[in-house]
């Protein structure tokens, strides 16, 4: 699995050089500028982005042979090994293609609104009461799951607008597996959504949403 050209290039810069030291164990400010061949404060700005993203967090300190202050160690957090991974959407989505491939179409049917299910039990409650507010959350999921979405009131109630598709890489090749965003937003929103997404080479998603009775 070849690294993305993105990916590639965050680890050639200077954070993604203190990231990978990071990656190895905790390090000291002192120890980091001296690996990468900076001044303390300039790798002390590097850190304070880093920590502010989520990518890496204090760990203790280290108390040096002389006499002073204890350094400060700082090390990646476990979010952020999860995002420097490049295993989850390949793996993901070929366990999925295999599940359709294998499975008759009602067990995969099952297991896949058992995934969307499941992903909505992660999701911020809602108003019970307000279709508006289960609407917005509905959106704010697939914005979440890193798709670009919009809400939009039509003369016949709603619909939820996506440009992309959070699972475009599986859904070009199994349009199937929509049908795990399909539960999770119906989880959402109501059992009355409706899906209408766009399928093919560049998948989209989109669901209408009738007016409350």
């Amino acid at each position: 699995m070849s690294a993305t050209p993105g990916y590639q290039r965050f680890l050639e810069t200077t954070r993604g050089q203190l990231v990978t030291l990071l990656r190895r164990g905790p390090c000291s400010v002192d120890e980091l500028a001296r690996s990468v061949g900076l001044t303390d404060n300039a790798v002390r700005a590097h850190l304070a982005t880093l920590e502010r993203d989520g990518m890496i967090r204090p760990s203790g300190t280290r108390r040096g042979p002389g006499v002073g202050k204890p350094a400060t160690l700082y090390e990646l957090h476990p979010d952020g090994e999860a995002f420097l991974s490049r295993a989850y959407a390949p793996v993901l989505g070929a366990l999925v293609e295999e599940i359709v491939a294998q499975l008759p179409p009602e067990q995969s049917a099952s297991i896949l609104d058992g995934l969307g299910r499941r992903l909505a039990a992660g999701a911020p409650p809602a108003s019970a009461s307000n279709r508006k507010s289960k609407l917005e959350a509905g959106v704010a999921m697939l914005r979440a799951l890193g798709g670009v979405a919009e809400l939009e009131q039509t003369q016949g109630g709603w619909v939820i607008r996506g440009y992309g598709c959070p699972l475009a890489a599986t859904v070009s090749r199994r349009p199937e597996t929509c049908r795990a965003v399909e539960s999770l937003m119906r989880e959402i929103v109501g059992p009355d959504l409706v899906q209408c997404c766009r399928h093919g080479e560049r998948p989209s998603c989109c669901f209408e949403v009738p007016p409350a009775a």
